[in-house]
């Protein structure tokens, strides 16, 4: 028998520990060693338990990868020929769960005929969030265990589920509250001589009319996890196992995880899922630069970002200290996070204990004396350059001298602001996103002078604060933002050439954008792109197209759903209808443009605006503000609402290829001018018939 698993006795007990860490992926030696139990006559039942910190995990992902890769759709008995062999074992085999056992552990453990679980164990079918079912019996056994409505749920959903609903659902038989070895060993005794109970061959909470439960799963999937193929999977192959009975069942389910395999989908969640990890690991940071340990914040600005940044560090349980000029604007800004804190706690995320704890990490003042107790000052005030290096020269003053200054700033120059103090090795860019508490992504800005043990600092920072980081060069509107003005721009001006604001919205949608490019100008407030214009001076520049409605839009106090009026008309629960007002501003804009309104459809919509991203995503690329195409593909998923199941824009233009894009861009090039001049990276790539995936930019040499 293999190493990874370690046999030993207790009594007529036998005792299975695989030993394969760090996950303990199923070893082969597993059926064998239940087999060479059963074949010993003083052994009358056997424990499968895990070593180390879980149970038994499943399918290494990126094996997934090397079958669609070479295209391979014969898979062989797999996982579920190895459970087969375990549930047909004549002797009964107790589970022993504790940590985790996801996916392929919780089919392992319901392949076994009993199970026990550890107190704070979690179990759960999460395939779906890669675009996959369960593809070993998990979507017939469960339904056998937990019946058919908790079944379509874990295997539609794939949220992990504890202990205790674990053992009210069926799922486990026992709960051990002490030791877990010590409670399966028991529980095989008891069991012993009996004969196993195989969950195949369990019927009772099958019966009945699910027809509802299916249909309603359905309509509910559609909803809430829109354009998505594997939760539809997950519940027909539930459906399977009420429907047929078990072998055929399985053969049902390997169908469906085959086709969900293979998808676009699937390939680009699990793209997103191991780009969150390798954004993490930057090249040019050497793994030994020792990152400082951030004990004590402080955020200069109490505003809605500065409020929400604020909230971050107290949910990390560092405290912070949050500065206002006025004690009016301190206040507000305290209400308004005691606010989203009380929301929470209405909505059962945290206690009412946890929601004072943190308020008592975020401590309110209105001078800069206590600054120099912080290891890391963020400041979050107005979006103007001059006012942000008057805020940086006086933090140079007031901090102390390790301390790292970094700017929320969403556009504006990182090297200015590194400028204004005697320390710009010290200086950063820490982009949040809104509402800061909530969204995932921290865009992290190096400056030319910006040490890399700051860099470290910052991405060890954003792990820390449950953030996704992703560090990026210093331009205009780093990496997010400058490929969204791309966007928005082409949006603008489809407007502008005759497409509805709605339908404008509506193509996007429907392509899998969180919202719309129009709506997310309203939600955002169109004010803040105003600004930014008229600080860079972009109406001045006469030499390209500009779009000309949304100025029109900020000049007559239309700010979007702050001001309740925008693209759209906003009622007091900021439910968006269609304004005529609007319609009268784009037709005088589209008679100042020179333009006459054609018919436009959604493919040319998504086509403008996405490939819009993709050329620019190009350029920054090839420019090296971006390092590799995965860095801009979680910006866009974890920070602008670009659907997980399409990979992200330069994920997304591979699957499409590149020749085509191309071909595209170059067509709009003729139709609309120069702003959409091919990327000389994407050219390139299309004619060597290569993907953004696939090439890395060379290292420049230092200096």
């Amino acid at each position: 028998m293999s190493e990874l698993v370690l046999k030993s006795c207790q009594g007529a007990v036998g005792v299975l520990t695989v030993n394969n860490p760090p996950v303990n992926a199923l070893s082969p030696g597993v059926p064998e060693g239940i087999a060479e139990f059963a074949g010993d006559g003083t052994i009358e039942a056997v424990v499968l338990i895990g070593g180390g910190r879980t149970f038994i995990a499943g399918a290494d992902i990126r094996e997934f990868g090397k079958l669609t890769a070479a295209g391979d759709r014969e898979r062989g008995p797999g996982l579920e020929g190895v459970l087969e062999k375990i549930e047909n074992s004549g002797k009964p085999v107790v589970a022993a769960i504790h940590g985790t056992a996801f996916g392929g552990g919780l089919e392992t453990a319901m392949a076994c005929h009993y199970r026990v679980m550890a107190a704070g164990a979690q179990v759960g079918q999460p395939e779906v969030k890669l675009g996959l079912i369960p593809g070993a019996g998990g979507t017939q056994r469960l339904p056998r265990l937990a019946g058919v409505a908790k079944a379509v749920e874990m295997c539609a959903g794939g949220e992990p589920v504890k202990a205790a609903e674990a053992l009210a659902a069926g799922i486990v038989d026992r709960v051990a509250e002490g030791d877990l070895l010590a409670a399966a060993v028991e529980m095989a005794r008891e069991v012993a001589g009996k004969a196993p109970r195989r969950t195949r061959e369990l019927k009772e909470k099958l019966g009945g009319d699910w027809e509802g439960v299916f249909a309603a799963a359905r309509e509910g999937a559609r909803k809430k996890q829109r354009n998505l193929i594997a939760p539809l999977a997950a519940i027909e192959a539930v459906e399977a196992a009420v429907k047929l009975p078990f072998d055929e069942g399985i053969r049902r389910e390997a169908a469906l995880f085959q086709d969900c395999l293979f998808s676009e989908q699937s390939k680009a969640l699990i793209h997103v899922f191991f780009g969150e990890r390798e954004v993490a690991k930057v090249p040019e940071i050497p793994k030994d630069t020792a990152a400082m340990e951030v004990k004590t914040a402080a955020v200069v600005g109490a505003g809605t970002m500065g409020g929400g940044i604020a909230m971050v560090f107290a949910n990390a349980g560092i405290p912070v200290l949050l500065k206002e000029m006025d004690a009016e604007a301190l206040e507000r800004g305290m209400a308004t996070i005691r606010r989203n804190y009380e929301n929470s706690v209405k909505k059962g995320r945290f206690s009412p204990e946890t929601m004072e704890q943190r308020l008592g990490l975020i401590r309110p003042v209105l001078t800069f004396d206590a600054f120099h107790e912080a290891d890391i000052v963020i400041e979050a005030v107005y979006e103007g350059l001059e006012l942000k290096k008057k805020v940086f020269s006086e933090l140079n003053t007031v901090s102390r001298r390790e301390a790292i200054l970094a700017s929320n700033t969403s556009t504006l120059d990182i090297d200015a602001l590194g400028e204004a103090t005697s320390r710009p090795e010290k200086v950063i860019g820490t982009h949040f996103f809104s509402p800061a508490n909530v969204m995932r992504l921290l865009e992290i800005v190096k400056g030319q002078k910006t040490s890399k043990e700051t860099m470290a600092t910052a991405m060890a920072l954003a792990k820390r604060l449950g953030k996704v980081g992703v560090l990026v060069g210093n331009c205009r509107g780093f990496v997010g933002n400058r490929m969204f003005g791309p966007y928005r721009r082409e949006a603008q001006f489809l407007v502008e050439e005759g497409a509805a604001v709605e339908a404008v919205d509506e193509a996007l949608y429907e392509f899998g954008m969180a919202m719309g490019p129009l709506a997310t100008g309203d939600l955002a407030g169109l004010d803040v792109g105003w600004r930014i214009r008229k600080e860079f001076g972009d109406a001045a520049d006469t030499s390209v197209r500009q779009p000309l409605i949304e100025d029109r839009l900020c000049e007559m106090g239309r700010f979007g759903q702050k001001t309740g009026e925008g693209w759209y008309r906003y009622d007091v629960q900021r439910r968006a209808s269609h304004d005529e007002k609007v319609d009268r501003v784009i037709a005088e804009c589209r008679k100042q443009a020179g333009l006459t309104a054609r018919a436009i459809g959604a493919a040319e919509i998504v086509d403008r605006t996405i490939y819009a991203l993709v050329n620019e995503g190009a350029r920054i690329l090839e420019e090296g503000i971006a390092g590799r195409a995965v860095d801009i593909d979680m910006i866009y998923v974890t920070g602008y609402g670009f659907p997980a199941y399409r990979g992200g824009p330069m994920w997304y233009a591979d699957t499409v290829g590149l020749r085509k894009v191309y071909e595209r861009v170059a067509e709009f090039e003729k139709e609309h001018g120069r702003l959409w001049t091919p990327a000389p990276l994407l050219k390139q790539l299309a004619a060597e018939g290569g993907t953004f995936a696939g090439w890395r930019a060379e290292r420049r040499a230092a200096g």
